[in-house]
């Protein structure tokens, strides 16, 4: 069978991480939700996403094929019924619908004419931008379950000191010394090729994904992940670090949501927690105003791209669009759109062509291109976002 993912009304809400990626390829847990799907169902999946992003992500169609919501989370009995679907058979979580079977070129779905399956377990949603770090903890529960079923771990170094050892799992060349793992609270996942550097302190759940970095003498409070080829530092509590970013120095990073190719600056700050205890209100790229979130703590959202100087302050609940650059002292606005250069004093435009100079060497001391695909998505963002900023 085909698998489809298809990103499904929560896109907007995951904005600004669904700007540059489906919802497919956000990360949640230890691996992304189109990792979790490939695995389960042990075969690749494509995507039906926003127009701008298919040549990125392209959907591939065969004479059957199964699509999938992909704000829905796999586990073994929902993936078990997906992969009984027939055709005109859909599976709903009361409104909304999780699967449902498709022919080729069926290009007017009514699923009011399917036959609906109710789906009566539990399984993780993602509809939300706080979801991401509010939900982590469950999603490395499940993760680590999965990846390392009937699987032995490398050893924990003689130096390092370890609670909980059997909630504890290290991959190939990770290297660990002189550094704590506390799993009493969840477990442990460290990535091939990663590095605690010595005196750092981990309490789980926490993920450290392939080729990621903990510098000396961190401090991270579960449930937190740290993508792939991501570099951390400083005390960092209940984050979601996508990959490829970097929080490299001291500083406080909490309830907070990272996308990729970001970078914050030494002694950079997220406030978690209003000064009255208040529910925290996000940006809403919907109704474009600040919303309820239900949250008594929650830190910073920042978009792909998107980089501080030293010493910013990010007040509580805090959204960054794609490609801005913060800097200067005092607090920024709480929704600083993409393509902002500024700060407290204000912002201009980051005009696309001086953005894609840092972009470009960013991306190339990593060993990764900025290709011309990649450009093309950034230049619609740019154009997407406009009515946003103060030009």
């Amino acid at each position: 069978m085909n698998y489809i993912l298809f990103d499904g009304p929560s896109r907007n809400n995951l904005l600004p991480f669904t700007y540059t990626r489906p919802v497919a390829d956000i990360r949640v847990g230890i691996f992304t939700i189109r990792e979790k799907w490939e695995t389960f169902l042990d075969t690749t999946t494509t995507t039906v996403t926003e127009d701008y992003l298919s040549d990125k992500f392209p959907m591939v169609e065969m004479d059957e094929n199964v699509m999938v919501n992909a704000s829905y989370l796999p586990n073994l009995e929902l993936v078990e019924m997906i992969k009984t679907l027939v055709e005109d058979q859909a599976i709903f979580k009361g409104e909304d619908v999780i699967a449902f079977f498709a022919n080729k070129g069926q290009e007017d779905i009514d699923l009011n004419t399917y036959t609906a399956l109710e789906f009566e377990g539990e399984c993780l949603k993602i509809e939300n931008t706080w979801d991401i770090f509010s939900k982590n903890g469950v999603a490395i529960q499940e993760d680590f379950e999965l990846i390392t079923k009937d699987r032995n771990s490398q050893p924990i170094p003689e130096m390092t000191v370890a609670f909980h050892s059997e909630n504890i799992f290290i991959e190939e060349g990770a290297k660990l010394p002189l550094c704590s793992l506390n799993a009493e609270n969840g477990p442990i996942y460290i990535g091939r090729n990663t590095e605690i550097m010595e005196g750092s302190m981990i309490r789980g759940p926490f993920a450290l994904c392939d080729n990621a970095i903990v510098k000396m003498s961190s401090k991270i409070y579960g449930p937190t992940t740290i993508g792939p080829f991501s570099k951390v530092g400083g005390e960092i509590d209940n984050s979601v670090i996508f990959g490829y970013s970097s929080k490299g120095h001291d500083g406080f990073l909490g309830n907070s949501v990272l996308g990729e190719w970001c970078n914050l600056g030494a002694d950079s700050n997220t406030s978690n927690l209003k000064n009255n205890y208040a529910e925290v209100r996000l940006w809403d790229y919907q109704t474009e105003g600040f919303a309820k979130t239900g949250l008594q703590f929650c830190g910073l959202m920042m978009g792909d791209h998107s980089k501080c100087g030293i010493n910013t302050m990010f007040n509580t609940g805090t959204v960054v669009g794609v490609s801005a650059n913060i800097f200067g002292s005092g607090f920024p606005r709480n929704f600083v759109p993409s393509f902002s250069w500024g700060g407290k004093s204000g912002f201009t435009t980051f005009l696309t062509r001086k953005a894609f100079e840092v972009t470009k060497v960013v991306m190339q001391r990593r060993g990764v291109e900025f290709t011309n695909q990649e450009k093309e998505i950034l230049e619609y963002v740019f154009e997407e976002t406009k009515k946003y900023r103060r030009e």
